[in-house]
């Protein structure tokens, strides 16, 4: 077919758009530049599902091991539907609503600032690129693992203040040096002919997958956090409740410490199945890694090395997801006698 192998073809422009980036990217982009891209949108989609989901699910989890009925019937009644359905129905059905909504002029608008429609959710922003907005996340990790390592080492003597002055630094110099200088500050949607202009647009593509993979992974995570929370000794409840501590108090300071050592492993990987789970996005036209790969093979030809590249970087990315949940698992096992 004349198609030759290797990567060169990494250098040419793709010419097709990617409808949703968190850096820019246009038809001239090369493959590399779409690939790069691709792999973006999996690991945001992929983080957002993972802390939304244990968020969510750790708020069902409290209701199944509740004494109240009430809560009780709504845990077990969540889990009971959303884990028996596949996800990638879900997806759809939330897609399906999402994409049904008004057009952008009949759209439903909070204060003439915020817009839903069938083209999405069109939001008041301030002036970051997700290039800024990687870098702020990045930013706020350091901090706290730089802070935590400096407090053990070195003691007390470092305030909590230093880590969170840094941080605002470097969100200011980002909002305000990063921006071009003809944009204002806080950029508000406008209605203009039939597309929102200015402000932060959210594609239902996206909305619908984060939405499908945090309700369907939160049914599993909440499963897994409420057999870590009945692991604890019911002794060590009772004394703190003994103590005066409220049940607010106990299971924050008591039952998830001591679970979280018991549910790890499990939560670990369920976190790898979230993050593979993305792919399903390519069912509804959201443009991550996955789908970057299948269009750029149809459009290139070059099967074998992209399906190298596609095996690589989900290596790579779920790898670097079981290392550290490795990493935070021997940190806080129990030490055993040498």
């Amino acid at each position: 077919m004349g198609i030759a192998s290797g990567f060169g073809f990494l250098e040419r422009t793709t010419g097709w758009p990617v409808s949703f980036s968190l850096v820019e990217v246009s038809p001239r982009s090369t493959y590399a530049r779409v690939l790069y891209v691709g792999l973006l949108n999996t690991i945001f989609v992929g983080l957002m599902t993972l802390v939304f989901a244990t968020l969510l699910g750790l708020v069902l989890a409290l209701f199944r091991v509740s004494n109240n009925v009430l809560m009780n019937l709504v845990g077990t009644t969540y889990v009971e539907i959303f884990r028996n359905v596949p996800v990638i129905l879900q997806v759809f059905f939330w897609y399906a609503i999402l994409t049904h909504l008004p057009g952008v002029k009949d759209a439903y608008e909070l204060g003439g600032v915020i817009f839903l429609s069938s083209r999405g959710l069109a939001l008041p922003s301030f002036a970051y690129s997700g290039m800024d907005i990687l870098i702020l996340i990045s930013t706020a990790l350091i901090l706290a693992l730089l802070y935590r390592f400096l407090s053990k080492n070195f003691g007390r003597h470092i305030s909590a203040l230093v880590p969170v002055v840094i941080f605002l630094l470097v969100a200011i110099c980002l909002l305000y040096l990063g921006k071009p200088p003809d944009e204002a500050l806080i950029s508000i949607p406008e209605l203009r002919g039939l597309r929102f202009k200015g402000g932060l647009s959210i594609k239902p593509e996206f909305t619908a997958l984060l939405i499908g993979l945090v309700l369907f992974g939160a049914a599993y995570i909440g499963e897994i956090i409420r057999g870590g929370l009945l692991s604890v000794d019911k002794g060590k409840l009772e004394a703190a409740s003994a103590l005066g501590l409220s049940n607010l108090q106990v299971n924050r300071f008591v039952r998830i410490p001591l679970a979280f050592r018991a549910m790890l492993p499990s939560l670990a990987n369920q976190y790898v199945w979230l993050m593979k789970g993305t792919t399903v996005g390519i069912a509804i036209g959201f443009p991550d890694y996955f789908a970057v790969i299948s269009t750029s093979i149809n459009q290139s030809g070059q099967t074998l090395e992209l399906l190298g590249l596609l095996m690589v970087g989900f290596l790579l990315v779920n790898y670097s997801i079981g290392l550290l949940m490795n990493l935070i698992n021997d940190r806080i096992k129990l030490k055993g006698r040498n």
